[in-house]
Parts: structure tokens; C-alpha cells; sequence
């Protein structure tokens, strides 16, 4: 059984990561969503939040795959929670040749802590390219329309965020 983890951050889920939930889901026996933890990102959603989110990706994306996509919170390394779940593949989504110098590093990374877990990368969709969680917080922000790029679900969890009794807040 292939059994593949896709980590990140997921704040929040964007339709450009559940492309990439539904295209590794063809490839492999089992996936596994890891949402990191990751302080450093001072994500805009807590960590419950931001599983919730990813359950609610996962459920659409379940309905139109043969396999279940499931989400693993995880507060250690990559590979550690990899081995942890029985995954041997990490899947990582790259948008644009840009993305790819950061997870070279990672991959090297990786493999000298791991070199039993290999790293497969799958291209962003052309229609998912330009998006991504940190455009999509600030759109929000400003009070944009979000919805070409999150589901519903996130779209209403992004306007609560953003708005409290009809003002913008930072």
C-alpha cells in the first residue's frame, strides 16, 4: 500500500491545495493531509481551526476519489510524522519555478534525516497558479472576493476574521 503525506500550512485551505489533495489521491493507496503547527507563519487561524478546515476540504475531495484523504495534525518534523503515519512519499505542490529553490532545500533536508521517504512534487493546475493562502488572507482583508479561490466554507471563516461588527481589523 502507497501511503503519501501532503503537508502545510493550510492557512487556510485554498482550491489550489485541494487540487493537489484530489491529483495525489489518484496516485496513491492512502493520503494523509498533514497540517503543521508552524509558529513562525503567524497564521491567521488557530491550529483546531485550521484542521477543521482541512476535514471540510478533505469530505469534498472524498466524495469524488476512489481512496479517503484524511488530516493529521503534527507538531514534529516532516519526516518524523511521515514515518509516524507509514508514509513513504511526501507530496509538495509547486505553483512556480520560484517555489522550487525552497523545497530543493527541504528535500535535501529531508533526505539526509530520511532517505527512505522520497519526495514527489505535482505541478499547480494553471487555474490554481496564482493562488495561494497568503494572497488570499490579504484579499479578504481589504474585503475582496474570495470566492474563486476557497470554498465557501473558508470564505466565511475568512469574512468572520476580517470583520467585526461591519469595520476592518488587522
Amino acid at each position: 500500500m502507497t501511503v503519501a503525506l501532503y503537508p502545510g500550512t493550510f492557512d487556510p485551505v485554498t482550491y489550489g491545495h485541494i487540487d493537489i489533495f484530489r491529483r495525489a489521491a489518484a496516485l496513491v493507496d492512502r493520503l494523509i493531509v498533514g497540517i503543521a503547527v508552524n509558529a513562525d507563519k503567524d497564521p491567521l487561524f488557530s491550529f483546531e481551526e485550521r484542521v477543521a478546515m482541512v476535514n471540510e476540504a478533505a469530505h469534498l475531495v472524498n466524495r469524488d476519489v476512489a481512496i479517503e484523504v484524511t488530516a493529521h495534525p503534527f507538531d514534529n518534523l516532516l519526516v518524523d510524522c511521515a514515518t509516524g503515519v507509514g508514509a513513504r512519499l511526501i507530496i509538495r505542490g509547486l505553483r512556480a519555478v520560484s517555489d522550487f529553490e525552497f523545497e530543493y532545500q527541504m528535500v535535501g533536508m529531508n533526505r539526509a534525516l530520511n532517505a527512505e521517504i522520497e519526495t514527489v512534487f505535482l505541478m499547480a493546475d494553471a487555474r490554481c497558479q496564482s493562488i495561494s493562502s497568503k494572497l488570499v488572507k490579504e484579499i479578504s482583508r481589504l474585503g475582496g472576493d474570495v470566492s474563486n479561490f476557497v470554498p465557501d466554507f473558508v470564505a466565511d471563516a475568512l469574512y468572520r476574521k476580517h470583520h467585526i461588527s461591519g469595520s476592518m481589523t488587522q
